[in-house]
């Protein structure tokens, strides 16, 4: 009887082809890679807050900097986040332009605000609709200026935008009530109160917490260069009171 064994038979596996298997596999996890950072970037993308500050040239100052003015509140706002490390929470626009009243908002709503799609809009406007009154003659009398206001809100609502009311600030910083301008300031700045009441907004009044600060800080009772440098646009000081209110409304309404 002959009893034969069967070795097993070797499988010889070149060097080369376990390389070239363990390079396929890592490629395969690179190019994978790049997807999954899309992926996650435009999740985060998606999830920050975009916020348009919709104004007129105290807004369009507020993405800038300049002798005068400074750093801009909106930039301001943009370094408080980092700082705060809430920067990935939110995306903020400028949308700013010189001489604008309520109506010129309006008016260019649908380019500048609507197309967008904003999750948070702050209005900031009223300043030239009373001063270009006596500045010019093209001033909005209270009645249009409420009316326009309204058409705004009701833009914006019908978008399910949030909304943040400013009231206009100052034109002058004496604080003894003799600036031209006083009476009609409050009169605007209660209409734009009297709005967020009955539309249940949120308002930044800026009217009332400027002349509070004003009455600690400008004791000579001067017209300009405490918070602006020409009675209206905000110097740098200015600027970072606006950040500083903006803020406020900010952390709330998100």
């Amino acid at each position: 009887m002959y009893l034969f064994f069967l070795q097993p038979k070797r499988l010889t596996v070149h060097p080369f082809a376990i390389e070239n298997h363990f390079l396929i596999l890592v490629m395969q996890k690179l190019l994978l890679l790049p997807v999954a950072l899309i992926v996650l970037l435009a999740f985060k993308t998606q999830n920050k807050t975009k916020v348009i500050f919709f104004g007129d040239s105290i807004t369009r100052l507020g993405v800038e900097k300049d002798k005068r003015s400074g750093t801009g509140y909106i930039l301001r706002l943009d370094s408080m986040l980092k700082r705060e490390k809430k920067a990935d929470q939110f995306e903020l626009i400028g949308a700013g332009i010189d001489g604008n009243k309520v109506y010129d908002l309006y008016l260019r709503m649908e380019d500048d605000v609507l197309s967008k799609n904003p999750d948070v809009v702050f209005v900031y406007v009223g300043i030239n609709d009373i001063w270009h009154k006596t500045l010019l003659g093209t001033g909005t009398d209270a009645d249009k200026f409420e009316k326009f206001y309204q058409a705004i809100i009701d833009r914006l609502k019908s978008r399910n935008i949030k909304t943040v009311l400013c009231t206009p600030a100052v034109i002058g910083e004496k604080t003894d009530n003799t600036n031209q301008q006083d009476g009609d300031l409050n009169r605007y700045s209660d209409i734009i109160r009297g709005l967020a009441i009955k539309n249940k907004l949120h308002v930044v009044d800026l009217r009332k917490d400027i002349m509070q600060r004003l009455k600690t800080i400008n004791s000579d009772n001067k017209e300009k260069e405490v918070l602006t440098y020409d009675r209206v646009h905000m110097n740098n000081t200015g600027n970072q009171f606006l950040a500083d209110e903006m803020w406020k409304a900010l952390l709330q309404i998100k």
